[in-house]
């Protein structure tokens, strides 16, 4: 899974963390965890623990969109066969399906081609009635791969805001209040347009704590955000977005727009969300092959978040509490947490992406001998085209140059130069990242 494992695994410490994310990363690809929440017995059809009679429906669709949705799509297939009477995906990647057509699109800026496969896909969702079953899968990437600009906006409006909000390192709650506003299937409008339609959503999550309403900005799931929250996210970032935009959201807040769907509207009477893999599963992967490993596992939160740099610091803390007191776990010991950090951008033409940057303060910050990784799930750290960064203090010998590196927002760089990125490719999954703190026996 890792393309240069050979060239990271420089020591026993660096192994396991290695083999930590590949576990990771192994335990949440969406084919393994759809079978596992998924089941066909005749005509009954069982997705967690509800069921569904398909004697009841004279179409079963799937549509759908993100990062690891292509993985979803194939396992749906394969547990209803001639069942599923077709339907439309929007993926990152090519993906062979048999009976779902599926559509290429951009990520994490929107395109002309996310826009025209998100309108073919809400064609097939305009057409359900009540005797149709849409299977919704949605996973990490939505966000950005199905878009429906709303009213009067453009392609280019959608994409300035994205890219403002991005690097302005707005956390992805808030990004996503402000993209449901804007759009024409976020925010509870998918379950809208598919009423009076049995909605049944497969979700693979890709935020902290799994808030159903942030996957993928919640086309299927109730919206407590409002227009005028939009308005304030933006203000409190300072965050300028296009006039379009800001107009648009104004009218909502005036009560020219339609709100989006919030709980308790009927609209979601016929629709259930189902919770079908995330970070955690990742994280207890990770903690099974640490113990495999002989290594004392110990998973600290799966709900990682803030400006990854600073996250870092805390963690390689407690790294050093384990070395030097045996607190809060005995080393060998293996340190596991997930989330998903940001990053504010304040230099110019830097690579790299969150995972790297905590890595690189890690690694600076650390004065002992543990090993930081972190990936992105997905494979893909940021807008670089790497899943993330292993290092120790050994790979910060030029301390004044990494310093310089991680100010300007280009860890990426200095960790490339030093073979330290890891290098995985798009995985086809996508449930945050994962950090791996190996910390070795002191008697060794």
């Amino acid at each position: 899974m890792i393309h240069n494992r050979s060239a990271l695994a420089v020591s026993p410490d660096h192994e396991v963390a290695l083999d930590c994310i590949e576990a990771a990363i192994d335990a949440a690809a969406p084919e393994t965890a759809t079978r596992a929440a998924v089941d066909l017995s005749g005509q009954t059809l069982t997705i967690g623990e509800t069921t569904y009679d398909l004697g009841e429906y004279t179409e079963v669709v799937l549509v759908g969109g993100g990062k690891a949705t292509g993985g979803v799509t194939r396992a749906l297939e394969s547990v209803l066969g001639e069942s599923l009477s077709g339907g439309q995906v929007v993926v990152k990647q090519p993906v062979d399906t048999a009976t779902v057509e599926s559509a290429v699109g951009d990520h994490p800026l929107p395109s002309a081609r996310n826009v025209e496969a998100t309108a073919a896909m809400l064609d097939i969702v305009d057409e359900a009635d009540e005797e149709t079953l849409v299977l919704f899968a949605l996973t990490g990437g939505a966000s950005a791969l199905l878009s429906a600009p709303a009213g009067d906006l453009t392609l280019e409006d959608l994409q300035t805001t994205t890219d403002r909000l991005l690097d302005g390192g707005v956390p992805i709650d808030e990004i996503n209040a402000v993209r449901k506003h804007l759009s024409a299937v976020k925010g509870g409008q998918l379950a809208r347009r598919a009423a009076p339609a049995t909605v049944a959503g497969l979700l693979l999550s890709d935020v902290v704590g799994n808030d159903l309403s942030t996957i993928g900005s919640g086309p299927s799931v109730p919206d407590e955000t409002t227009y005028g929250d939009a308005l304030a996210v933006l203000d409190r970032h300072g965050i300028d977005p296009p006039a379009a935009v800001r107009e648009h959201l104004e009218a909502g807040d005036a009560g020219e727009l339609s709100e989006t769907p919030s709980p308790g509207d009927p609209v979601f009477d016929r629709v259930t969300n189902h919770l079908v893999g995330d970070n955690a599963t990742a994280l207890d992967a990770a903690a099974a092959v640490a113990r495999e490993r002989g290594y004392e596992p110990l998973v600290l939160t799966s709900r990682l978040r803030g400006e990854a740099r600073e996250v870092a610091k805390p963690l390689v803390a407690v790294a050093e509490e384990a070395a030097a007191t045996g607190t809060p776990v005995d080393p060998p010991a293996v340190l596991l947490a997930g989330g998903e950090t940001t990053v504010t951008v304040t230099g110019d033409g830097g690579r790299g992406g969150p995972n790297q940057e905590l890595v690189l303060s890690g690694a600076l910050e650390h004065g002992g001998s543990a090993v930081v990784a972190a990936v992105d799930t997905d494979g893909e750290d940021g807008s670089s085209d790497v899943a993330g960064a292993i290092a120790d203090v050994t790979t910060v010998s030029e301390r004044e140059r990494a310093r310089e590196a991680l100010l300007a927002n280009d860890a990426g760089s200095y960790l490339s130069a030093a073979g330290a990125t890891i290098e995985t490719g798009p995985t086809g999954t996508n449930v945050n990242d994962v950090v791996v703190l190996v910390v070795p026996d002191v008697d060794e």
